[in-house]
């Protein structure tokens, strides 16, 4: 049987807490002294009072939750919190369709960073605000905050944990969940302050620092500015920019390990983060000779374009300093590769996982000495980590959902009139939580507000399953999922 009342407890709290967040938002409105103003006091009362309902609903509810319960809260989470953050864009008239308000705020919370937005110059600062801060708390995921500053739920909360957990093999960062969870955002908070203050010494205002930094640490891409990265024409703003993002990318566990022993080699150990740095650096040099030979681009332009981009599309920030629509296609192929790979697991990145791709590469290599040795026993480890049969086999079936809603959802997407290359593009950005997409109809500096309404809500949903990694989202629509045994 389902829990109701942990259900109700959980998301009555985390609708406290998403009022809280539009509090600061109102603060930026009253600030600014915009029109907004109306549009979040209206949000915060709705939102309070819904929290209350569902809080009184589950008031004998205690900290016990079943693996049933925990996938069931996850996704409601995401899919009520969003719902609630459309408010603000629909009440104050910037954006009227709720088709499009719930795309932009599922985009938002997922970190895809894809809009609808035309002209993003026009938004309200309270408004813009509100957009930076959907995906920077979406980044290392809604529940897993509430698991770091409400111990309540410690309960259940390694289920949780367990639900929104990104990549096949997971580290225990401390006996007690919510500790670790403590600490894991406190390295994303030294990422943001240390992002923000770096913008801010390039020349960039506060407010563009604040929400850039939100925006490249939760691997995000909101930007405040239609023209994103490259409305500052800074060279320095995008090194940085680069920067926060691939350490973004990097597992937040491995970042905490090797900033407290105070040693880069841990870094290096690990082979997900080696095959991660390599790739980045290896599509850079292909994406920066193609730029000079083709394009005419001088050296630390090419480079400079080259890493911004090849980081942008691996660790699905989706920010942009040049218009990719205009390189050669080949570089289009990269970078569409980049879409899938995704950087490293336990990151606040989206796609497939560095990880998963190391552990795929080592069951190919067995598979061909398998053929040589029919009868040796190949282990496949990981860091020194022996990764079991059952571990291969999910990874297999994650792979071929993976593929199969690709394959199924472009198909959808090319038969309403989409461009083929556009229509798998935003598949991939969808699913891989990126953004951008590459094609002509709609092109990576382009917002994604011609698509049709059934499409968009197609991509919203694709966003939050590849969010949840896939099964987290699927296992609900199950038979088995519903049994009360």
């Amino acid at each position: 049987m389902i829990n109701r009342n942990i259900i109700f407890k959980i998301i009555g709290s985390l609708l406290f807490i998403e009022a809280a967040l539009l509090l600061s938002c109102l603060g930026m409105a009253i600030g600014y002294q915009e029109d907004d103003v109306p549009a979040f006091i209206i949000t915060i009362i709705l939102t309070l009072l819904s929290g209350i309902v569902l809080r009184f609903l589950g008031r004998n509810a205690d900290n016990y939750m079943s693996r049933r319960d925990a996938y069931l809260v996850v996704t409601l989470s995401w899919v009520i919190f969003s719902l609630f953050g459309t408010l603000p864009f629909i009440i104050s008239g910037y954006i009227p369709a709720f088709t499009d308000a719930y795309f932009e705020t599922m985009s938002g919370f997922t970190t895809t960073g894809a809009t609808i937005i035309d002209d993003v110059d026009k938004l309200t600062h309270g408004l813009l605000f509100w957009r930076s801060m959907t995906q920077w708390i979406g980044g290392l995921g809604i529940v897993f905050f509430t698991t770091a500053i409400l111990p309540s739920f410690v309960g259940g909360s390694v289920k949780v944990f367990a639900a929104e957990a990104t990549g096949p093999v997971s580290t225990r960062l401390h006996p007690r969940l919510s500790t670790g969870a403590k600490w894991i955002w406190m390295v994303y908070l030294v990422l943001t302050v240390g992002c923000t203050l770096s913008f801010m010494a390039c020349g960039m205002g506060w407010f563009d620092s604040i929400n850039y930094s939100m925006g490249s640490t939760a691997t995000g891409g909101f930007s405040t500015h239609t023209d994103s990265a490259e409305f500052f024409r800074s060279p320095a703003i995008e090194y940085i920019a680069t920067f926060f993002c691939f350490l973004s990318g990097v597992n937040f566990t491995l970042l905490y390990t090797t900033a407290t022993h105070r040693s880069l080699k841990l870094m290096y150990k690990s082979e997900e983060f080696r095959f991660y740095a390599l790739v980045v650096l290896g599509f850079t040099i292909f994406i920066m000779a193609e730029l000079m030979i083709h394009n005419g681009y001088a050296i630390e332009k090419a480079f400079r374009c080259g890493i911004f981009q090849v980081v942008s599309f691996i660790t699905t920030t989706g920010l942009f300093n040049d218009d990719a629509a205009t390189w050669p296609h080949v570089t289009w192929v990269v970078l569409a590769t980049c879409m899938f790979l995704g950087a490293c697991s336990g990151s606040t990145s989206g796609g497939f996982k560095s990880i998963r791709i190391v552990v795929l590469l080592k069951i190919i290599r067995n598979e061909f000495r398998q053929i040589l040795h029919p009868n040796a026993v190949l282990p496949v480890h990981v860091d020194g980590n022996n990764i079991s049969v059952q571990h291969r086999v999910t990874l297999l079936s994650f792979l071929s959902v993976y593929l199969v809603l690709c394959l199924v959802a472009s198909f959808i997407i090319i038969a309403a009139g989409i461009d083929n290359t556009n229509a798998i593009t935003i598949v991939l950005s969808s699913i891989g939580n990126v953004g951008p997409s590459l094609g002509l109809e709609i092109g990576p500096t382009m917002s994604w507000s011609m698509l049709p309404s059934g499409i968009k809500w197609l991509c919203s949903t694709l966003m939050l399953v590849g969010r949840l990694e896939i099964f987290t989202i699927l296992v609900i629509f199950t038979p088995a999922f519903w049994k009360d045994n």
